[in-house]
């Protein structure tokens, strides 16, 4: 039996294309605040999830959702923007 260390390269061939572009880099970037306020959002469900929520986990609750909600706008916005910048139809 050979150890899959010695068969490195034939299991997983190294490529460069394996590594993030600039422009992907820059995506994810830019969509960044979204994700983060997708994460409190998910947070704050999570933390209810074996119990009734209370007034302040609803208010927490409440509060991510709208930030998640402004974040998605924002975005959505930019994106717009951007485009219309570049000569794209809107």
């Amino acid at each position: 039996m050979k150890p899959i260390v010695a068969l490195h390269d034939v299991v997983t061939p190294w490529s460069d294309g394996l590594e993030p572009s600039d422009a992907e880099l820059d995506a994810i970037e830019f969509e960044m605040p979204l994700v983060l306020a997708e994460v409190d959002l998910l947070d704050a469900e999570i933390a209810v999830l074996d119990r009734k929520p209370s007034d302040l986990d609803a208010q927490r609750i409440r509060r991510a959702r709208r930030r998640m909600l402004t974040a998605r706008r924002d975005l959505i916005n930019q994106s717009i923007t951007a485009v219309n910048m570049q000569g794209g139809a809107a």
